[in-house]
């Protein structure tokens, strides 16, 4: 589908079994709202997959990998050929969230949606919009074509995911510069200072990180995106992994998959796809927050209160891969806990 199709046919959650799953957790032998924000999630993965009894047994991962021109200007502390070596290690199951996909009986499609070298795996999808973005501190990033190009990536990759019957996704991304990429991102939708919303990505100098706030704030100024328009913010200072996880996003909501959000780019991305698509917020769990100092400014844009409080700062979706650990813990519990009924105790009754 395209993006306005896919934007037409998301619609709002399932009322009635999130009623049930609400009346079911009044009822299972545990404290009133025992589980906290796990709790809550449950209720929304019913909502979501019409489910009173939420099944997200079948899972994926879509790990968007993609250069950015901007690390031209030194703002992080190894070269574009890093996100080559990276996509093809995921390629053979080896990076970090290959191997934490594997405990998970979770699937992992990595998506070379814009790398600047020749991916050599077989096991890498191609969908290569660009070799690489341009340099956004002197022309936009991407046309406004391939910004939109990518986002519909992002939205295929989720109907393949469909088709193929998983039940929840996570999106991840691997791309040397997308701290940049997703700083710029985060100032013009939000308006935030830049230095509040930039962080050091993987181990910046503080020289270094006063030159990637300074790209950033001349990009910004120089090319004026219309934070009302996300096509306009990926096309001018975004990233081909942020646009393709933006139409992942959106994607699912289509298709009425969960999606679990990971770090501070995830959530950049996320909060592209509710600015293009408020309901899409709905099919969106948050997992953990991330160490980058923007990831607070973005859960709270997105209204989104994460389980994990970890410092973690790794990428391609770690963080939402011990997120769905923690979901599969609170459904266990959910599914086969004993009503106060069964074990003759009188249920908690909420309290003003």
């Amino acid at each position: 589908m395209t993006l306005e199709q896919t934007i037409s046919v998301i619609r709002p959650l399932d009322e009635k079994s999130m009623t049930a799953a609400r009346n079911r957790f009044a009822n299972i032998a545990m404290p009133l709202g025992g589980l906290g924000l796990l709790q809550d999630a449950i209720v929304q993965l019913a909502g979501i997959l019409g489910q009173p009894v939420p099944d997200i047994s079948r899972r994926a991962a879509v790990v968007f990998c993609a250069d950015n021109g901007v690390v031209a200007e030194g703002v992080t502390q190894c070269g574009q050929e890093v996100t080559a070596t990276v996509a093809e290690n995921m390629g053979r199951g080896e990076s970090t969230v290959c191997l934490m996909a594997k405990q998970l009986g979770m699937d992992v499609f990595p998506v070379d949606i814009g790398v600047a070298q020749p991916i050599k795996s077989e096991k890498v999808l191609q969908f290569s919009v660009r070799r690489g973005t341009a340099n956004l501190a002197h022309e936009p990033a991407m046309t406004r074509k391939e910004a939109l190009e990518a986002v519909e990536i992002g939205i295929k990759m989720a109907e393949m995911c469909a088709e193929k019957g998983y039940s929840v996704l996570i999106g991840g991304e691997m791309g040397i510069g997308n701290t940049t990429t997703s700083a710029a991102v985060t100032a013009a939708l939000t308006g935030a200072e830049t230095a509040a919303v930039t962080g050091r990505g993987a181990g910046l100098s503080t020289a270094g990180l006063e030159r990637k706030i300074a790209v950033i704030e001349a990009a910004l100024a120089l090319h004026k995106p219309d934070p009302n328009d996300s096509i306009d913010v990926l096309h001018k200072v975004g990233g081909l992994d942020i646009a393709g996880l933006c139409g992942l996003y959106l994607g699912a909501a289509a298709q009425r998959i969960p999606v679990v959000l990971d770090g501070v780019i995830s959530c950049a991305a996320a909060l592209l796809a509710v600015r293009l698509c408020p309901q899409s917020v709905h099919f969106m769990v948050a997992a953990h927050r991330s160490d980058e100092p923007a990831s607070v400014l973005l859960l709270d844009a997105l209204g989104k209160r994460p389980f994990l409080t970890a410092g973690m700062h790794l990428g391609e979706g770690t963080g939402a891969a011990a997120g769905v650990a923690l979901l599969d813990l609170a459904l266990a519990s959910y599914r086969e806990m004993v009503s106060f009924a069964d074990i003759g105790i009188e249920a908690y009754q909420p309290q003003k």
